[in-house]
Parts: structure tokens; sequence; C-alpha cells
């Protein structure tokens, strides 16, 4: 009886962190470049019960399974590109990724679902590549965001809306030339921002864009980004090649690829199972009851 109670406590907690999960992906709908999460639940091992059977003949029944639980193992990031929206402001960068691997095997390219996995026969999952801007934070910590909402602070420093530093290709934070405004640059689809200087098209930085081969290596922080804790691990190159199958859209926000018709469903789901689980917890509670206070008297 009390492992029944321990597998329906196991169940809320479990929804309780689900519901936790899709509302803040609700709650995170407008937010430029907001990667949704989805919550992973795994079950705890099964136990095979058997019927013990008498001490003549020894033999035993077996019964079945018994579940022991489930719990919130992880939550995972979905990289599915989100809509680019136009703002008309300069210092908006959106990125539009679709990049792809080739598989080793065969040499040609993957081909990955719509939500950036591929499974192949023998159950490996492979992600797609995913691009970010790389950006320094107050502690020179290098981190990775795809909220281009960006400003210029009265130094010449493009920053964040968080206030982080935004990098250019070569690592070092950029700061715009003196006396020009990001009104004055132009981003191409390589993340270069050029200026006219007298007549003749300058480079004055080029966003840093990093690729990102395997994205599920990347630790959420909050507010969109993100951290390697092994960059070698994760595979990141930063600079953005002609090859390469993203391109920056100055002017432009990446929106939230939240699903928010799904978020409904499963925010609906998660209650429901919650108070099933709920309804469970009561009636051991009663049955309890009524051996300790009833039963037992006898």
């Amino acid at each position: 009886m009390l492992r029944g109670l321990y597998t329906a406590a196991s169940g809320m907690i479990t929804q309780q962190r689900r519901h936790d999960t899709v509302t803040q992906n609700i709650a995170n709908i407008n937010t430029p470049g907001y990667k949704q999460v989805n919550a992973v639940s795994h079950s705890f091992p099964d136990m095979l019960i058997s019927l013990v059977g008498d001490k003549e003949s020894g033999n035993s029944k077996r019964i079945g399974k018994l579940s022991t639980g489930v719990f919130a193992e992880e939550s995972l990031a979905s990289y599915v590109q989100g809509d680019l929206r136009e703002t008309g402001k300069a210092s908006n960068f959106g990125l539009l990724s679709s990049l792809n691997l080739n598989d080793p095997a065969t040499g040609q390219p993957i081909p990955f679902d719509d939500s950036g996995k591929y499974v192949n026969e023998d159950g490996e999952v492979t992600y797609r590549p995913e691009a970010f801007f790389s950006v320094m934070d107050n502690n020179d910590q290098i981190r990775y965001t795809r909220d281009g909402n960006f400003t210029v602070n009265a130094a010449g420093e493009l920053r964040t809306s968080q206030g982080q530093r935004v990098l250019g290709d070569d690592g070092n934070p950029i700061v715009l030339p003196a006396g020009l405004s990001i009104n004055q640059l132009q981003s191409d689809a390589l993340g270069n921002l050029v200026y006219n200087d007298n007549g003749v098209p300058t480079v004055a930085a080029k966003l840093g864009v990093a690729v990102v081969n395997r994205p599920q290596e990347l630790v959420r922080e909050g507010n969109g980004v993100y951290r390697a804790e092994d960059p070698e691990v994760a595979d990141i190159r930063v600079g953005l090649a002609v090859a390469d199958e993203a391109v920056v859209r100055q002017g432009y926000l990446e929106s939230s690829n939240v699903d928010t018709a799904q978020a409904m469903v499963d925010l609906l789901a998660a209650q429901r199972a919650y108070e099933s689980n709920q309804k469970i917890i009561q009636y051991y509670d009663k049955s309890l009851d009524k051996a300790v206070n009833e039963i037992g008297r006898v």
C-alpha cells in the first residue's frame, strides 16, 4: 500500500514540473529568440511480482510487472526555427538557420525531421546544427543566444537586451567606430557590418555567429542564453561561411517557436494527470485510516 503512495506522489511531482515547464513556455511566447522547452519523463525500473507457492510444492506463480513510479528526467530545448518578424530597426538582427550535416557512412545529407532530430536504424540520435549569436556576460564568459534585440550604449558597444556584450568573429566585443551610429551600418547575410567611408564600403565588424554542431550539449541559463560546458564537445566554430545554410537578417527579430495550441493541450493533460494521482493518494489515505482505526480495533 505504501508503495502505491510513493508511486502516486512521484507522479504528482512529475506533473507539477511538466506544468511548470509548459507555463514557462507560455510566458515566453513574445520573447524574441526563445526556444521551447519540453519536459521528458522516465519511469523507475519495473518490478517483477510473483506469488510464492506453498512449502510442499514450492511452486510460484508469476503475476506480472509492477511500476514503481515516474520522474521528470530532464528538460530538452527545441531549436526549431522561429518566424522572422520585421521591425525596421537597424539594431535588430535575426538568424535564419537551416544547417545540415552529411552522414559519414553515405556522404549524403542527413534527413532531419521537423524537430531537427534524426534517429538511425541503430537508435543513435543526431541533432541538426544550430547558429547562435556569441555574447559575453559581466564575468567575461562566452554565452550564446538567438535574441538579436541589440542596442548601442554611449561607448558604442553593441549589447543584448540583457546587457551582455555582443562578440565579433574575432572573439572581441563589437565597438562601433567613433562617430558612427548603428543606423549607418548595413549587415550582409554573413553578418558583416558595412558602412560607407567616403564612397568606399568598409567593414566595421563582423557578428560572431557561432555554429554549434551539437546543440544538445548546450546548457540553458535563462533569458534565452546558453552556455557550453565544453566547447570542443559541443563542436563550436565562430563565423558564418558562404557555404553555411544560415543567414543574418538586419531589421528582423526571430519570434518564439512556442506552439501555443500544443502548450495548452500539455497544460491540461498535466493538470488532469496531477488530479488523478491526487485522488489515488486520497484513496490510499482512506484505506490506511480504516486499517488503523477500524480493523486495528478488532
